[in-house]
């Protein structure tokens, strides 16, 4: 009897056991497949790494780099190297300069003129070819091949039309007895020049802006237009066909689709158009320089045509540097005043 109940005990011992040992055999064999999993991991991290390092590499290479490089610029007397650390002075010369405050009102000036029309004309133009008309595509493709033509070419042949002598628009207009004008070469005021014509002397605050601004801001407009379609078009293509079919129900036509409907599910895209077409005409640079060098008398003297004069004219390395900073100090300013004010008022939904 003994030895039976010794068995029993024997055998439960076993079996108590026997668990313990089965998991304690267990925890190796798990072992393997969590390191499979960490090194899975580790690869995974490695080519997501290796993959980001030339695009790290470039922008910390040509984005990076000189913006620093430029700040430490800034800072010094620069004349083939750095003479010596000045700290703010060239800030301070910068911000004390008439010269520069003039270029930053013509850049407004030009911005002003610039942005309203170009998105204006833009978002009709894209609604007219919304409606798919006939030739519509061909028409789009034709807007969008000003923006893809290289600017300096195309600046050039705009100067060459607006020739006094005998470009294009002045060809035109005395071909229907009317008197030639003198478009990138006039510093007037563009209603100076109308109130002339009439007998009229304006006050200087109210001459306008200049001739010659107002004719660069129509190639402006010219080349980026086609950009502005485009993005309109694409914004419009996202709006649901239905919003419209169910206000044409309640009795909804034209003017009121296009305010309640169309405006609000495209501020985004408005928006986002808002602040690149504004940033692109503070940094505008190339097709002024070509079509008039910042001129004549400073009428098209935008703020990087200043920079590049300092830079370039008078080897004022430090100055110029200074100026860069400062212009980038305005776009940021009015980038994020944009962002307050008018973000509050578009519609994601």
């Amino acid at each position: 009897m003994s030895s039976q109940i010794g068995g029993v005990q024997a055998r439960g011992a076993t079996a108590d056991l026997a668990p313990s040992a089965a998991g304690d055999a267990g925890q190796p064999r798990q072992m393997p497949g969590l390191r499979r999993l960490v090194s899975r991991k580790v690869k995974e991290r490695t080519l997501g790494y290796a993959l980001l390092a030339p695009a790290v590499l470039i922008v910390g290479v040509f984005e990076l780099f000189p913006l620093f490089y430029g700040f430490y610029i800034s800072l010094c007397d620069w004349r083939l190297g750095c003479q010596a650390i000045v700290g703010a002075d060239n800030y301070l010369r910068g911000l004390q300069d008439p010269e520069m405050w003039y270029s930053l009102l013509v850049t407004a000036t030009y911005s002003l003129i610039t942005v309203p029309v170009q998105l204006g004309l833009g978002f009709l133009i894209a609604v007219m070819l919304f409606q798919r008309a006939r030739g519509h595509e061909l028409f789009r493709t034709m807007m969008f091949l000003p923006y893809i033509t290289s600017t300096v070419a195309s600046a050039a042949v705009w100067s060459y039309i607006y020739s006094p002598d005998n470009g294009l628009l002045n060809t035109v207009l005395r071909g229907i007895g009317l008197p030639g004008l003198r478009w990138l070469g006039e510093p007037a005021g563009v209603f100076a020049l109308m109130a002339q014509n009439v007998g009229v002397t304006l006050p200087g605050w109210a001459h306008g802006p200049s001739m010659a601004l107002v004719s660069v801001s129509i190639y402006t407009t010219w080349v980026f237009i086609g950009y502005d379609i485009t993005i309109f078009l694409a914004g419009l293509v996202n709006i649901n066909a239905e919003l419209y079919e169910a206000a044409k129900v309640d009795g909804a036509r034209g003017w009121n689709l296009l305010r309640h409907i169309t405006f609000p599910l495209m501020s985004p895209t408005i928006f986002f158009l808002l602040v690149v077409t504004v940033i692109g005409t503070f940094k505008a640079f190339n097709h002024i320089f070509v079509m008039t060098g910042g001129g004549p008398s400073d009428a098209t003297q935008t703020a990087s045509i200043l920079i590049f004069q300092q830079l370039y004219a008078f080897n004022r390395y430090g100055y110029a540097a200074a100026l860069a900073f400062i212009l980038f100090t305005v776009i940021l300013t009015l980038t994020l005043l944009q962002n307050h004010f008018a973000g509050r008022r578009v519609v994601y939904e």
